[in-house]
């Protein structure tokens, strides 16, 4: 599965925000089998605050591990969320170019 987060917006701030859509999202998160990767895209994100990744992009972390990969990440304000991220949640995303 493939989620484009521009869907979201392109100024992804606020952990109000990032709850709503974590939460608006959880139907389409139950057709995801067992063996499938989920793929967060980045492509046309602008702004990406670390409270909104925490609460979108941490629980999909917490259930996905391994299967969560993240691309189009060379926005600087997307590779700094994700490095505060991975450092406060003790984690590592795996990206692909």
């Amino acid at each position: 599965m493939i989620i484009e987060l521009k869907k979201f917006g392109t100024t992804l701030v606020s952990r109000q925000s990032g709850k709503e859509a974590w939460a608006a999202f959880q139907p389409v998160l139950g057709s995801v089998s067992v063996a499938e990767d989920v793929t967060l895209d980045f492509a046309g994100v602008i702004t990406f605050s670390p409270s909104w990744g925490d609460e979108f992009i941490t629980p999909l972390q917490e259930k996905y591990q391994e299967r969560l990969i993240l691309k189009n990440t060379s926005n600087s304000s997307v590779q700094a969320t994700l490095r505060l991220l991975e450092e406060i949640s003790k984690i590592k995303f795996k990206l692909v170019k």
